[in-house]
Parts: structure tokens; C-alpha cells; sequence
């Protein structure tokens, strides 16, 4: 039998209550090494925003916004320690299924963003994308997201892309509808061919995905291109999850051997990572 493809890690704050603790911005002794490889594609599932202002006696919009507000630090972080591809996971196709208020307050948060934060972003390079489904948002939401992507386009320093109304059996979903309406035959699907009519067509498969807020699932995130990632957990919420532990979780990323199921470092052939 092989071993499993994607190996996982227990992050900062997942040590038993009382320990000492052995990683994190307290105690980060090691720094992010060029001699090793740096990942190229960071993804990350933001969780724990709602706890985050429940903790504080905020409504649960409040955690939204500070996240939110999170992105920005992180993604400079990220470019700043050489990641080329950074995808934040921002709401799944099964968050409508929350109060319509919140739901309705995420919206306008995300709309609010994209005016604020855009420019800046595109003032240091960041080039922003999306993925996930555009249908049933508010014609001007979706015209603000497609703005936001026609002027950042250019752009090279990384790659920040938002999962906004997505879920992976969503995506699968639609990539085997297309493939139908297109008329392809059984015997031409391959796994690159897939891959070209997923979302992420025409980027790696990411490197590392991260867990904030303790949850210890994957919860139908990039089901296809995870096949070979390394996990990081960390019970930090997403609103405090810092430049620091972003760091920590490659310098942890930095001492794991990468062997895609085989018995050296080499990725696979195929693989986009």
C-alpha cells in the first residue's frame, strides 16, 4: 500500500492546554530558508470569524469585517516570503444555508472590499481572480468582482485568489457538465483534461493549505487539486491568524519530504504543483 498523498500538521495553538508552546509568533526561533522550497501556492480556509466576535461579545458581522480586513496583511506576508499563488477561501456554496442576514451583511462586506481594497492591492502587484460561481449574486457585486479582475490582470507579483461561492463537488460538477455539452467521449477524459475545465485551469495545485480556528476537516475545499498538498492546523481564528503565523506554517512546510506517493521529492507527471 502507499502512504497517504497529503500529509498533515498540527499548528500553533494545537498543543494540550497547559503545554508549552513549540511554535507560533512567541516563539519563532527559525525563519522561512531559500534553501528550501518555498511553496508556490498557499491556500487557505478562513474559519472562526463568527466565534471570533462571539468571544468579544460582537455580532457575528463584526468577525466577517476583521477578517475581511485580514486579507490584506496576509497577502502582503505571503508575497513578501516569495509565494506566487495565495487562494483565500471566502464563503462555500453551502454558507447560504446561514441566516439571510448574515448572509446578506457577508455580501456587502465583500462589495465594500473589493471599492477599499483593490487599488492597493493592485498598487503592489497583487493580481486578483476568482472562482466559484458569479449566478444568483447582485449584478453589481458581480461587476465590481469582474472590474477588480480586468485591472489587476497584468499584475505578476502573486496571484490572490478569492473563493467566493464555491464548493468543490460544485466545481467537479460543472467542469463534468461542460465536458458533456462539449461532446467529449469517455475515452479522451484525462486528468489534464479536468483540470482544464476546473476553476483553477491554468494554475498549480497548491503546495500547502491551512486551517484556522481548530476544525480538523477539509470541508469540500479544492477536492481535485488537494490530492497532494501538505495540511497546516492551527486553532488561531481566522481574524488573529498573523503575518507570523503565516511564516510559521512554511518554516513548518520547509522541514516535511514531499514525495507524491513515491520514494523521492519528485512531483508527478501531470501535476501543475
Amino acid at each position: 500500500m502507499t502512504s497517504s498523498k497529503s500529509n498533515l500538521s498540527l499548528g500553533t495553538n494545537s498543543a494540550p492546554p497547559g503545554s508549552p508552546p513549540t511554535s507560533g509568533p512567541a516563539v519563532l526561533q527559525q525563519t522561512v530558508t531559500m534553501r528550501r522550497p518555498v511553496p508556490r501556492h498557499v491556500a487557505i480556509i478562513m474559519d472562526g470569524n463568527g466565534r471570533w466576535a462571539t468571544r468579544r461579545g460582537l455580532p457575528r458581522l463584526a468577525g466577517h469585517q476583521a477578517g475581511t480586513e485580514n486579507i490584506r496583511r496576509i497577502t502582503y506576508k505571503a508575497a513578501e516570503l516569495g509565494v506566487k499563488y495565495l487562494t483565500l477561501w471566502a464563503f462555500s456554496t453551502e454558507n447560504w444555508r446561514r441566516p439571510r442576514e448574515e448572509v446578506e451583511g457577508i455580501l456587502q462586506i465583500l462589495s465594500e472590499a473589493i471599492v477599499r481594497e483593490t487599488g492597493e492591492l493592485h498598487r503592489n502587484g497583487a493580481q486578483l481572480r476568482h472562482i466559484g460561481s458569479l449566478e444568483g449574486l447582485d449584478p453589481q457585486l458581480q461587476r465590481q468582482i469582474h472590474d477588480a479582475i480586468e485591472l489587476t490582470k497584468n499584475n505578476d507579483r502573486i496571484v490572490l485568489t478569492i473563493a467566493f461561492n464555491y464548493g468543490g463537488r460544485a466545481e467537479l460538477i460543472q467542469a463534468i457538465r461542460r465536458m458533456i455539452a462539449d461532446g467529449i467521449r469517455p475515452d479522451q477524459v484525462t486528468e489534464e483534461l479536468v483540470e482544464s475545465y476546473l476553476y483553477t485551469a491554468g494554475m498549480p495545485e497548491p503546495d500547502l493549505i491551512i486551517r484556522t480556528s481548530g476544525e480538523l476537516r477539509t470541508s469540500n475545499f479544492l477536492l481535485w487539486q488537494a490530492v497532494y498538498s501538505e495540511y497546516y492546523f492551527t486553532s488561531t481564528l481566522w481574524p488573529d491568524f498573523s503575518p507570523e503565523e503565516l511564516e510559521q506554517a512554511i518554516i513548518d512546510y520547509q522541514q516535511r519530504e514531499r514525495r507524491f506517493g513515491g520514494l523521492d521529492a519528485s512531483p508527478p507527471s501531470g501535476s501543475a504543483g
